[in-house]
């Protein structure tokens, strides 16, 4: 009843503000100046805008407000299914059954909707997807929005593909706030992960929203265990010359990931690293209603952020709805209830009717994703450790190369494309600025993916055997050496594998025309990571924090196969043979996986060990 009597009182109140006021893009009520007088300073204008608003303040729909006092402002709109890009932690390689167009929301539904919602008190909207800028009227999509009074903020969250073409039309229209999705700084681990191309395209994206006056560009990026944890701090140093908001946001689960929480790297363990390189990083004050926790560095025109979905949930202050591209509301990201407004819709519902609807749904909504939290208490206490997770990893990480530089020193020869300005800033001057690509040029470059060789070994000749296994104990069990009274000494290790291929695919790689995509960038990528990931994989192998991986790949046309060779550099008491192995057995089984569609009869083989030194045991080389 309260709301029912408050809903003609706002009414009135919002045909007296248009008989004397304009609206401006926040929404707040602008005095028009008069005839001869000048106009106030921005910052007195400001004022008077925010104190009208705190005495005209209408009360806030019943209809959107919770069980839990939580009133929801905000809500997100899918405008489409269909993505450009197929990451793995969102979708499956083989994408997702598309819901029928005529079970889609029209472009009038959608509007429609968000008429209603905004007249009940929703003053942020934000378009999302699948892709929302592959929908062909996303722009007039955003002009209509535009026009609905009392909306102040209208976002998108855009993997950037299509953003520098079509960001001029959008701003002309009314978008007002960006979001872009970018999970490495690497341009072959950008097509690892998304399992396409477009790297540059994204760059070109983000260049263009600050060429516009976008502030703060927002960059989402989903932080993976054995991924790109490694990439903290090359992304950070973006915020020193440009004005973004990188956002770090925590693995989460959703169907068809391959979720698990080995792969998720706390906010805590990710701010620890962070504080490693900047101990000034400084605190912001919080905004209300906001999912992030923001810092800042002296000195840096940007900012960083953290969205703790996983470890520190904010459901207590989550003021967010969701409409699905088929019409479902949601009411909780995690949560499987939905209700189907678009059937409702359809059928002639009522606006009162409707609105019924909604505050039904939004006064189930629980106190937080419970579902998750579940999930959570079950899982064992040593994985949920995540801040003490790999303490070697996060102490070396500021000593060793990083990632981007370890995997730019492999590539020799290659055509690269034209690197677009922001990604020529991030590269810095001293920096290599080649890219990477295996696109090979037979004329002058048989073998691009072949970088300078390894120096050999100093010394070579028979490893020094032991009559006794060493990671058995006295009863025959099986236990870890021990290596604490070991001193640190230079290890280097180089393994190969080869894949025979055959020669349909062996032609599909040489010329880069598998439709997985570049199988050479991934494999090499693949083995990079698993020489890091060794002692998860190896039950009984030490931990070592590696300061070089190498892995070369070289097409041999006589036999239709590739030859891998990886090598591994560390200080410590323990060898890194088996890191060596298994990046090149790693290396192997990816090229497999990406050409198994093409031939089934391709064999692997040759895994061995080439060479190592460094140890109490001696050198090894294999004549």
């Amino acid at each position: 009843m309260a709301a029912a009597a408050a809903r003609p009182v706002s009414r009135m109140l919002r045909r007296v503000l248009r008989s004397s006021v304009r609206s401006c893009s926040s929404g707040a009520p602008v005095t028009l100046p008069r005839p001869g007088e000048p106009s106030q300073p921005a910052t007195e204008e400001l004022s008077r805008r925010r104190q009208f608003l705190r005495e005209h303040v209408a009360p806030f729909s019943a209809f959107l407000t919770d069980s839990f006092g939580r009133r929801h402002s905000y809500l997100r709109i899918s405008l489409t299914e269909k993505c450009n890009l197929r990451c793995q932690y969102c979708m499956p390689e083989e994408g997702v059954p598309l819901t029928p167009k005529a079970k889609l929301l029209t472009t009038e539904e959608i509007l429609t909707l968000a008429r209603l919602f905004v007249k009940e008190g929703v003053d942020k909207i934000r378009l999302t997807g699948g892709e929302p800028l592959i929908r062909p009227d996303v722009v007039d999509i955003v002009a209509q929005l535009h026009r609905l009074e009392g909306l102040r903020t209208i976002g998108v969250t855009t993997n950037g593909i299509n953003l520098a073409r079509l960001l001029p039309s959008l701003q002309k229209a009314g978008l007002s706030a960006i979001n872009i999705s970018l999970d490495t700084l690497v341009p072959a681990k950008f097509e690892f992960i998304v399992r396409r191309k477009g790297f540059h395209k994204v760059m070109e994206g983000i260049h263009k929203a600050i060429e516009l006056g976008y502030n703060p560009v927002k960059v989402n990026c989903v932080v993976m265990r054995g991924l790109n944890e490694d990439e903290l701090l090359n992304f950070v140093a973006l915020t020193k010359g440009l004005p973004l908001d990188v956002r770090f946001i925590e693995y989460m689960p959703f169907d068809g990931n391959k979720w698990n929480f080995r792969k998720m790297v706390s906010y805590k363990e990710m701010l620890d690293t962070l504080r490693q390189q900047w101990p000034e990083l400084e605190k912001l004050p919080k905004e209300e209603s906001s999912t992030a926790k923001a810092f800042k560095i002296p000195g840096f025109r940007g900012q960083v952020s953290f969205i703790t979905s996983m470890s520190e949930h904010f459901c207590g202050t989550c003021n967010r709805l969701r409409i699905t591209a088929d019409g479902n509301l949601k009411v909780c990201l995690f949560g499987n209830s939905e209700v189907s407004l678009r059937d409702h819709l359809r059928a002639g519902a009522s606006e009162e009717e409707l609105l019924r609807i909604i505050g039904a749904a939004v006064g189930r909504k629980k106190q937080q994703h419970a579902e998750l939290f579940l999930m959570l208490q079950d899982s064992p206490p040593a994985i949920l450790s995540l801040s003490s997770w790999d303490p070697l990893r996060v102490q070396d990480l500021r000593h060793r190369m990083s990632f981007s530089n370890q995997v730019a020193t492999l590539w020799k020869g290659c055509r690269v494309p034209q690197i677009p300005p922001l990604a020529q800033w991030w590269l810095g001057s001293g920096s290599l600025q080649r890219h990477y690509s295996s696109h090979r040029d037979s004329a002058t470059n048989p073998k691009c993916l072949s970088p300078v060789s390894p120096a050999p070994a100093t010394h070579s000749g028979p490893l020094p055997t032991s009559d006794q296994l060493t990671h058995v104990n006295t009863e025959g069990r099986a236990a870890m050496v021990d290596v604490g009274q070991k001193p640190d000494t230079e290890r280097v290790a180089v393994a190969s594998a080869m894949v025979l291929l055959g020669p349909v695919a062996f032609k599909l790689v040489q010329e880069n025309q598998l439709k997985k995509g570049d199988a050479l960038v991934v494999a090499q990528l693949a083995g990079i990571q698993a020489a890091k990931l060794t002692s998860q994989l190896i039950p009984l192998c030490h931990h070592v924090a590696l300061s070089h991986v190498q892995v070369q790949l070289e097409l041999d046309s006589t036999r239709h196969a590739v030859v891998i060779q990886a090598s591994c550099r560390a200080r410590g008491p323990t060898g890194v043979e088996m890191e060596a192995l298994t990046s090149a057995a790693v290396a192997a089984l990816t090229l497999y996986d990406m050409c198994k569609a093409v031939s089934r009869d391709i064999m692997l083989g040759e895994i061995k060990l080439i060479s190592k030194t460094g140890g109490q045991r001696g050198n090894f080389h294999r004549a």
